[in-house]
């Protein structure tokens, strides 16, 4: 199972994002947005929240609960 910290990273990575790009979506800066990253901080919920919308991917699939990417319900 993976971690969440790799999960965003590999999200970032695939989606041709910098650290700074997601920072910025977050509202915080790339240097704390790293040590999420790095797993040196823990996401907040409000962060998880707002990752998932920007990638269109459940929790699930952030947290390492499920490996299929699965887009968000439409609302």
């Amino acid at each position: 199972m993976k971690k969440y910290n790799e999960r965003i990273k590999e999200l970032r990575i695939d989606n041709d994002k910098k650290q700074t790009e997601v920072a910025n979506i977050l509202d915080t800066d790339q240097s704390y947005y790293s040590k999420y990253e790095k797993g040196k901080r823990p996401l907040p919920i409000e962060h998880l929240m707002k990752l998932c919308i920007f990638y269109n991917v459940s929790a699930d699939y952030i947290l390492g609960f499920t490996n299929e990417k699965k887009p968000l319900p439409k609302q």
